[in-house]
């Protein structure tokens, strides 16, 4: 099987060589049967790198790969499906509940931290802060932290321009708020300058060890945890556990929980989303 001149099948041998490299440098889980993603997803890898095959291109990996080849590859086999205000019910439940709870219990302080992780090309932390304009006008004179991270170099690199085509915009994003929010250049939509400031963008490993990061009152680890297995979850969630304020909540995606991995959370139901909070 080949496309563009290159040879794109991957042996058995080949295959789990690269699904041992991915767990050990992103803790991703490949399942057996995925072959295909293995194929579609750095055939293109091979062909800008200059190899005729895939068996070139993981020929190379496995005796004195570069840095630059592994990155590559990471950000290759790197999931990072997202769209602005994604699956809609935790967005309501945020502007509902949740941040208007936070705003009441932080008055003192003045202040707010949120830990966006795996932030991918950056259309959850941006639907934030649109949302804290929109909504949250008495947040303009607080002191908020956004922190944004993703292993993926390429996406943040995305999220970090404030960049969308207009496929990605019509995902998910109101045409009002689009007006509002974005200006069109050279045929892409630029969202705005102070709100992309509003953003702190770092790349990080979920899986590693963590870099300093300040008490959060909120953290959304949503549609990452489906890719690890149990003992990396239950680690990340521990973490998460001590980081997050006692009143502070966790949100994770749909079909993700914390119910038989780590007991540090209770569940609890806003509206049609499930979220997270530390037990007492």
């Amino acid at each position: 099987m080949t496309t563009n001149d290159t040879t794109i099948q991957v042996s058995p041998g080949d295959f789990r060589y690269v699904c041992e490299l991915i767990k050990d440098e992103a803790a991703i889980v490949l399942e057996d049967g995925k072959e295909y993603l293995v194929e579609t997803r750095l055939a293109p890898v091979a062909k800008s790198e200059g190899f005729h095959s895939l068996a070139e291109l993981i020929a190379k990996l496995r005796y004195q790969a570069p840095a630059p080849l592994v990155k590559k590859v990471v950000n290759a086999m790197t999931t990072n499906e997202t769209s602005f205000y994604r699956d809609m019910h935790p967005f309501k439940a945020l502007q509902t509940v949740i941040i208007p709870e936070l705003i009441q219990a932080r008055t003192a302080a003045r202040s707010l931290n949120i830990w966006s992780a795996a932030c991918s090309t950056g259309q959850e932390p941006y639907s934030l802060v649109m949302m804290f304009k929109d909504h949250f006008p008495q947040l303009a004179t607080w002191h908020n932290y956004l922190l944004a991270t993703d292993l993926c170099t390429d996406a943040l690199d995305k999220a970090k321009s404030g960049l969308f085509r207009q496929i990605e915009v019509n995902r998910g994003l109101p045409a009002p708020q689009l007006m509002k929010h974005f200006a069109k250049t050279a045929g892409e939509w630029f969202i705005r300058e102070d709100l992309r400031k509003m953003i702190d963008f770092r790349e990080m490993n979920l899986a590693s060890p963590w870099p300093p990061i300040p008490q959060m009152d909120l953290v959304l680890l949503r549609n990452v945890m489906i890719y690890f297995n149990n003992d990396t979850k239950r680690s990340i969630l521990e973490r998460v556990a001590r980081l997050l304020k006692p009143d502070g909540y966790l949100m994770l995606g749909a079909s993700e929980t914390t119910w038989g991995v780590e007991d540090s959370f209770e569940r609890i139901m806003i509206g049609n989303t499930t979220v997270f909070k530390r037990k007492a």
